[in-house]
């Protein structure tokens, strides 16, 4: 009982980490080399020229995102960085609500909530529960040298 327990644990952590980890790196994949990050910027960030944000910090907003999105996404496909990853793709959920709240008050939440729901269960939960990821056969490795 308590194996199944362990290995389900496991592998729960592993779909909900790799299905978020596609999700990211296939959006941050069609900003990158689909669209290109400055069609990326002028189909959306622009619109906020007009508000009190520099155009410096949407462009940064813009680049941020896209890579945040491919690379945060690769890496928890691959399980490694995790935390790091979790923490970038986190920021890109905030700038995401603020940026969209701020073009409409009233917007549709379901693709940030979505995202958001799969991703603070991932922050929460012991890193150790997360075994089937590069990260932990790595780090396995280095405690048996």
């Amino acid at each position: 009982m308590e194996t199944q327990l362990i290995r389900n644990r496991a592998a729960g952590l592993f779909i909900l980490r790799v299905t978020l980890g596609f999700i990211f790196l296939m959006q941050g994949w069609g900003k990158v080399f689909s669209w290109g990050v400055e069609g990326v910027y002028a189909g959306g960030f622009a619109s906020f020229e007009t508000t009190f944000l520099p155009v410096f910090l949407l462009k940064f907003a813009a680049y941020f995102t896209s890579y945040a999105e491919l690379i945060g996404g690769l890496f928890l496909v691959l399980g490694v960085f995790r935390s790091y990853a979790y923490y970038a793709l986190g920021a890109v959920l905030i700038i995401v609500s603020y940026g969209h709240g701020l073009q409409n008050p009233v917007w549709d939440l379901s693709d940030v909530a979505f995202r958001m729901m799969m991703l603070i269960p991932l922050l929460l939960l012991p890193v150790n529960w997360d075994t089937w990821s590069f990260d932990h056969l790595i780090n396995k490795r280095r405690n048996m040298e």
